[in-house]
This record gives C-alpha cells, sequence and structure tokens, in this order.
C-alpha cells in the first residue's frame, strides 16, 4: 500500500510538472488529491490580501507557467461557516467575502518583488459558501513565462485548508516585518500596484486553481519572401 501510495505522489508530481509545458489548456494549482478546507471545523478564513503557493507538496511554483498563455477562469473551493463565523470575518475584515485573480510580474533585481500585470474583476463568494464554484473572466489575463498567478482577497474568503504538512508554503503581500498582523491591508486591487511577498507561511493551502491556456506552439514557420 505505501508502494502505490508512493507512485500515485510521484505521477501527480511528474503530471504536474509536465503541464507547465501542455499545449491544451490546463488547470494550475489541481493535485491528486485535495485538502479539506478548514470551515465550519476549526474555521479560518484568509483576509485583506494577495497570496500563492509557493509549493503544494513535491511541486514548486505550481502557479507559475513556463509558457506564455491566457488565465480565462479560476476556481475557488469554500467552506461553510456558521453565521457566528460571517459576522466575525465579515467585521473584522470590513467586508462581504470576495475574490479575484491578480497576474503578478516580477520586478527585476527585487527578490520577492512583484507588480500588478493584470487584475480580474471580483466575485462575491457568499451564493457558493460549502461548494468549488468556477469563475470565467469577462476579459482573459496575459501571463509571460516567470509571472505568478495569485489569489488577491479584497476583504476575507473561507478558502483555507489548514494543519497541512510542512511542504504546502504560501507567500502573502503582507509587509514583510509583520507577517502575522492578518489586519493589515495588503491586497493588491489594481494594475501596477508593487508588493513584497516576503511573507512565507507553512502547513497551510489557500484552495484555489486557475484554468490557464498557454499559447499555440508554431509548427509551420511562415518563410519570409526574399
Amino acid at each position: 500500500m505505501k508502494r502505490l501510495v508512493a507512485i500515485v505522489t510521484s505521477l501527480g508530481a511528474l503530471l504536474c510538472a509536465s503541464a507547465a509545458l501542455a499545449d491544451h489548456p490546463i488547470e494550475l494549482g489541481q493535485t491528486t488529491s485535495k485538502p479539506a478546507v478548514s470551515c465550519p471545523t476549526n474555521c479560518q478564513a484568509v483576509g485583506q490580501v494577495t497570496g500563492f503557493m509557493a509549493q503544494q507538496g513535491t511541486t514548486k511554483h505550481p502557479f507559475q507557467p513556463r509558457r506564455r498563455g491566457k488565465v480565462v477562469a479560476f476556481s475557488i473551493t469554500l467552506g461553510q461557516p456558521k453565521d457566528s463565523d460571517i459576522s466575525f470575518f465579515t467585521n473584522l475584515f470590513g467586508g462581504d467575502p470576495a475574490a479575484q485573480i491578480a497576474v503578478l510580474k516580477p520586478v527585476p533585481k527585487k527578490k520577492q518583488q512583484f507588480v500588478v500585470s493584470g487584475l480580474s474583476e471580483s466575485f462575491a463568494l457568499t451564493p457558493y459558501f460549502g461548494s468549488t464554484p468556477t469563475f470565467a473572466l469577462s476579459r482573459p489575463l496575459t501571463v509571460k513565462p516567470g509571472y505568478i498567478i495569485a489569489l488577491t482577497v479584497p476583504t476575507w474568503a473561507p478558502a483555507f485548508a489548514v494543519g497541512l504538512a510542512n511542504d504546502e508554503v504560501w507567500r502573502s503581500s503582507r509587509d514583510p516585518n509583520k507577517c502575522d498582523d492578518v489586519q493589515q491591508k495588503a491586497a493588491q486591487t489594481a494594475r501596477g500596484q508593487q508588493a513584497s511577498y516576503g511573507c512565507l507561511y507553512r502547513t497551510a493551502r489557500l484552495m484555489y486553481t486557475v484554468t490557464f491556456i498557454p499559447d499555440p506552439r508554431i509548427t509551420n514557420p511562415v518563410k519570409k519572401k526574399t
């Protein structure tokens, strides 16, 4: 049984790695097994922040495609918070739950510094508690090699899995000197915004995936006339 689990895990990592070079639409961040979202038991939420997974198990940089392409949709797995949890998070973070996608461009020669190059519209989450809705973007977002596709939560979202293994790692846009201050308004909600992603967290996962369509490979280049 242990050998079978090891084979399945290795196969999942291989599929995730090869997906970065695939020619067909792929779901970035998707894994062979999905952890349970925290709510309603031990209900925790992510709030007022932009973040992305730096590692999911053996897969590193799951939201950093190696091909140029377009983000056309994203899915988010939501817990079912109790009424008391909803009131608490709404008061704490100042609004109803919502989420959107941000494309982050690395800042040259500045480690873990990113600027927002693309941003989707924001989607209300309350009607979809306890499910995994998929939201189609009204306008595809361009992603170039080296860019990262992050989840922006302007208010709060019950889309958080906790108590996981040490190889579940995510980064946030919070002040690197105040990584544990969850009430700071760190969400990147406008194009051109720049932030440091020096805050690193382990044993938790942001519960989102992204539908990415790579640009087609040119197999029959047009020859220039001489």
